[in-house]
């Protein structure tokens, strides 16, 4: 059981731009005054350079194109609709946002069982009927290694559907509530934190509740991970949503935003160094009018791989 992967799904965007539907529970999310044809291109181009950045330390990027319609201003972070897991499951997510549900595409799947080993597709999205939430691994951050899924509660994040995730990937879940400097309830758990193979960074000042806050930082030391913690600051940089990949050499590297990396102090680039090498990019316009970084524009793909 690996951490991360060497393989990664990165949607390629066609009409990015500012979600009026997701900008009530996005507190990251910034409408700033750009057409939409300059928020498209700006955001291609960092999108592209991040590809390439990946491609050039070794990274296996599987990149799709989204389509022009219909028009899903967010399908560049396809990691809150899709995960895909070692033993061979592909989990679809019920989504907040209804454009966001336009996401899921079944073309995707069928792709990928072109290359890897899919032994089922399991599909929580009958939830959203029930106007109950899982935004994949936005909303839960794994610890692949020991099987234990983070989970800060939120209007995108519910406790019940999360109880369906862990049933059929037999995870055992970690509740807590989690807001940021305003005293809000934080969107998504990826924001928070991050779980390496054996470190986490995670924004503690979110957690108020002292006991939910101890829990954590036990769990995860417990699980063998050193603990790296970030500011509310540091968090609005999106320090907190990083996320650990391999090369397919094996070299472990952590991704994150040109944005989150400059945040971090040089004691904490130290630590993190002992872990995996540190690459990022520029992805500004992204974080910007999207309210998501790095970590959120790549799905990982922990499918087994078909041997010919």
């Amino acid at each position: 059981m690996n951490q991360s992967t060497s393989t990664i799904l990165m949607i390629k965007p066609v009409r990015f731009g500012y979600n009026e539907q997701t900008a009530e529970s996005n507190a990251f999310q910034t409408n700033i005054d750009l057409k939409a044809e300059e928020a498209q291109v700006n955001a291609l181009k960092e999108f592209d350079a991040f590809v390439a950045m990946l491609y050039s330390n070794g990274v296996n990027v599987i990149v799709i194109d989204d389509t022009p319609s219909p028009h899903t201003p967010d399908s560049i972070f396809p990691n809150n609709w899709i995960s895909f897991h070692d033993n061979g499951d592909i989990l679809l997510y019920p989504m907040q946002a209804e454009n966001r549900r336009l996401e899921r595409r079944k073309d995707i799947i069928r792709q990928l069982e072109e290359s890897y080993s899919v032994k089922h597709v399991i599909d929580l999205s009958h939830f959203e009927e029930l106007n109950q939430f899982l935004e994949g691994t936005g909303s839960m951050v794994l610890d692949r290694i020991n099987k234990i899924a983070y989970a800060c509660l939120s209007p995108r994040t519910d406790a019940e559907v999360l109880e369906a995730f862990s049933k059929q990937e037999n995870y055992k879940v970690l509740l807590f509530n989690s807001v940021d400097a305003n005293n809000q309830p934080i969107y998504h758990t990826n924001v928070v934190m991050c779980i390496g193979t054996a470190f986490a960074v995670i924004c503690l000042d979110s957690i108020k509740d002292a006991q939910e806050k101890q829990l954590v930082v036990n769990t995860l030391k417990q699980s063998g991970k050193e603990v790296i913690d970030i500011t509310f600051e540091q968090m609005n940089q999106f320090a907190g949503n990083m996320l650990e990949v391999e090369s397919i050499s094996g070299e472990k590297l952590l991704v994150m935003s040109q944005k989150a990396y400059q945040s971090l102090t040089a004691e904490q680039v130290t630590i993190l160094s002992k872990y995996a090498r540190l690459i990022y990019a520029d992805l500004d316009t992204i974080e910007t009018l999207g309210g998501g970084s790095a970590r959120c524009m790549l799905a990982e793909v922990h499918l087994p791989k078909i041997v010919a």
